[in-house]
């Protein structure tokens, strides 16, 4: 396949140099020209394109890495080879991916959404690797316009870039889950280092436990503040759950309730295993 990936940031980075040596004949599209020169000496493109007009009009799939928006914007101001597919990064599918449908509604190609579970805290091709989508988790979004070929293909495809569980479900479900799983996750890390007063030098009392939970509190903060409210609802729920959960522990703790602290150790302990399942 000819293959055209636009925006060689950390996750469309990741995507060309995972699809070196696959066979296909891969394209690179980026605003900064040093980058698609990195990515063409690597090997890991064909040759780079500032815009990619006229490259996107032969290929055969077009994979889009950059912010919702963006994403929607490029949909709308460019043309794309018929019979085509065209798929995408962005972490909220619902309303995203009922513009996105509607702008492509007339122009004889396939949009299957995904969202590869893989990202990076860090921005920028230099940090990106092919190891990340090794083991990691795929999510694809069945619109009732994609054909169940397209859905096949796509999900042998990522599967063949080291992505080892690829999950299909509704735009509505994955922003969902998506808002327990990833999004708050990046809430609790935010919240956790924002909180420190300061009054030592912390970074010369931690351990594995703080570094663990803290090290997505480096955030693009463009890319998910976008995200965060374009799935303002479902996080909200999110945020609630949690504190719930917090309200009780903080209970237990004051009231020095050992048999419910206990009970939630033991139940939290034994669902972190079964997540290894």
């Amino acid at each position: 396949m000819i293959i055209t990936v636009v925006g060689l940031g950390v996750v469309g980075g990741s995507f060309v140099k995972a699809l070196k040596g696959q066979g296909h004949e891969v394209y690179g599209v980026d605003v900064d020209e040093e980058t698609l020169a990195r990515a063409k000496a690597d090997g890991c493109i064909k040759e780079g394109f500032v815009d990619g007009r006229e490259i996107i009009k032969k290929s055969d799939m077009t994979i889009i890495c950059l912010y919702p928006s963006l994403v929607l914007d490029y949909i709308k101001n460019h043309e794309f080879k018929k019979g085509s597919i065209i798929t995408d990064a962005v972490g909220v599918k619902t309303n995203f991916l009922n513009e996105a449908m509607d702008l492509l509604k007339d122009k004889d190609v396939e949009f299957v959404s995904g969202h590869p579970m893989a990202g990076r805290e860090n921005k920028g091709y230099l940090y990106a690797s092919k190891e990340v989508f090794q083991g990691a988790n795929y999510i694809l979004i069945q619109h009732e316009e994609n054909s169940k070929s397209a859905i096949a293909m796509m999900e042998q495809f990522v599967s063949n870039l080291g992505f080892h569980s690829v999950k299909i479900m509704s735009p509505q479900a994955h922003d969902e889950i998506i808002s327990f799983t990833s999004q708050l996750p990046h809430v609790i890390a935010v919240s956790l280092i924002d909180s420190d007063n300061q009054k030592y030098d912390t970074g010369k009392y931690i351990g594995d436990s703080y570094r663990d939970l803290t090290r997505i509190a480096n955030i693009n903060e463009d890319l998910w503040t976008e995200l965060f409210f374009t799935n303002k609802n479902n996080l909200l729920k999110s945020i609630q759950g949690f504190e719930d959960q917090l309200d009780i522990l903080k209970k237990a703790i004051k009231e020095e309730d050992a048999d419910t602290l206990k009970a939630m150790f033991i139940e939290s302990s034994k669902r972190r295993k079964n997540l290894e399942k």
